[in-house]
């Protein structure tokens, strides 16, 4: 009788132990995703968000997320991005996001005829230069218009 109240004494306290474990571990994880109306974009329609960032001194992972089905003719997308820091204007970058290749299919996780790849947009973790509100944009720049089989496209942003 002894042993059974030490052994749920025991699991009490690990169960103490691993709460306040995950009550300590805060994911500082920013991601919009926006769908593409009718799975076909349109040069014109822009995905927008807005984040908010307050450690400066922190780096950031950020990531292009974009959605697309097995019916995508092309092995890459180019999106211009755009970027506004608080009290600023809006900066733009144009990316080649590559999908896939002939001999290996596409990159990035899939389940079915969907496909979602996250891409580093700046390659490496970027710190940002002022604490407050960024706005985003992205658009499609290829040369169909409307681009057919993609479903959404989005950034994300992982504090390091």
């Amino acid at each position: 009788m002894n042993f059974k109240r030490e052994l749920n004494f025991f699991y009490l306290a690990m169960l103490v132990v691993i709460l306040q474990l995950l009550s300590c571990t805060k994911l500082e994880t920013f991601e919009k995703d926006t769908s593409i109306p009718n799975y076909q974009w349109k040069g014109s329609f822009e995905v927008k968000g807005s984040f908010a960032i307050a450690d400066t001194a922190a780096s950031y992972s950020t990531y292009i997320v974009l959605r697309h089905t097995d019916a995508y003719k092309y092995n890459n997308i180019w999106l211009n991005v755009g970027i506004q820091p608080p009290a600023d204007s809006m900066h733009y970058q144009k990316i080649d996001l590559s999908l896939g290749t002939d001999a290996n299919g596409w990159i990035g996780t899939g389940m079915n005829d969907i496909w979602e790849i996250r891409q580093p947009l700046f390659g490496k973790p970027f710190k940002f230069k002022k604490p407050g509100t960024y706005s985003f944009t992205i658009t499609q720049i290829m040369r169909d218009d409307p681009l057919p089989a993609v479903m959404s496209a989005g950034l994300r942003l992982e504090k390091q």
